[in-house]
Order: C-alpha cells, then sequence, then structure tokens
C-alpha cells in the first residue's frame, strides 16, 4: 500500500493484498480447504475499492448486529469510530453456527494446557525441581481450592420442600 501511494497509483493493488493475506500470510496456517474458502470470500467481501465509495458506506448486518462506519474528515475520527466496534462478537456475526464458539474455546483450552505441559520440567528430578506430575496436581489444587463449594442440593430441595423424583 506504502508502494501504490509512493508511486502515486490511481488505484490500490487489492488482488496482490488478498493474496498476500488470504494465501501468503494465512494460507500456511489455513489447512482445511472450507475454511480457506471462507477466508478468501471473506477478503473478497471487505477488500475493495468498494469501501472507499462515498455514496455506498461501509455497512455490515448480520445476526442481529449492525456494523458501520460512517464518513469522517480525519484519519483520527475513522479509527475512533474503528475502535467502537466490539472486539468480540458471536459467530452469527460472521454467518457461522453457535457451536463454532464452543469448538474455539474447546480447543483454546486444550492449547493452553498443552503449552503448558511443555513448559513443564522433565521427569529427571534436579535438586529442587518439581515434575510434571507435582507441578500438574499443584496446578490442578490450586484451581480446586479457587472454585466456590459444592451446593448441598439435598438439604436445599428439603428446606424449601422441593419434591424429589422416584
Amino acid at each position: 500500500m506504502n508502494k501504490a501511494l509512493a508511486d502515486g497509483d490511481d488505484e490500490l493493488p487489492w488482488e496482490t493484498l488478498r493474496y498476500l493475506i488470504g494465501e501468503a500470510m494465512y494460507g500456511g496456517r489455513v489447512t482445511n480447504d472450507f475454511d480457506r474458502r471462507v477466508m478468501m470470500c471473506y477478503l473478497e467481501e471487505f477488500c475493495g475499492d468498494f469501501i472507499f465509495d462515498t455514496n455506498q458506506q461501509f455497512y455490515f448486518s448480520q445476526a442481529g448486529h449492525d456494523y458501520k462506519v460512517q464518513a469522517h474528515d480525519t484519519l483520527e475520527q475513522y479509527m475512533d469510530a474503528i475502535e467502537e466496534i466490539p472486539l468480540f462478537t458471536n459467530p452469527g456475526v460472521f454467518g457461522l453456527h453457535a457451536n463454532a464458539e464452543i469448538i474455539y474455546f474447546t480447543n483454546y483450552a486444550k492449547e493452553l494446557w498443552r503449552n503448558t505441559l511443555e513448559m513443564q520440567t522433565s521427569d529427571g528430578g534436579e535438586a529442587g525441581g518439581m515434575n510434571k506430575e507435582e507441578y500438574i496436581t499443584s496446578v490442578a489444587t490450586d484451581i480446586q481450592s479457587k472454585l466456590p463449594e459444592l451446593f448441598d442440593t439435598y438439604n436445599i430441595k428439603k428446606k424449601f420442600e422441593v419434591p424429589t423424583p422416584t
């Protein structure tokens, strides 16, 4: 983009930008063919001269969420408008099923634990060091100590006279 500006080009090289973003930067990370198609579709939808069309403001609406950036006079005003767009949105905004968020968080948690385990010391047991099992036990114990106490559902139901199913 800077080169196009420096050369005084009339148009931005959108095809090149889409290729760099979709293939070079993220292409190796997106291994599923369907995911690659979705990513390329997003790039086609949101990367082009049409985003600068003063007669057609940028507007995106999906699943009850409206995103629009009104015309402004300065770059700072545009940046402020973009900052107001929520950082976290539900998958429906992108046309995805609600399970996509569940899968994302599940995979994120698994990856977090996998990385935590990889950072641990080996089972060699150097002087004063903690092996993996001890570390895992200490982390699990720490997490359990922070959890609230379990409800005594039997006595709560008894106190409020809630019938128990038989």
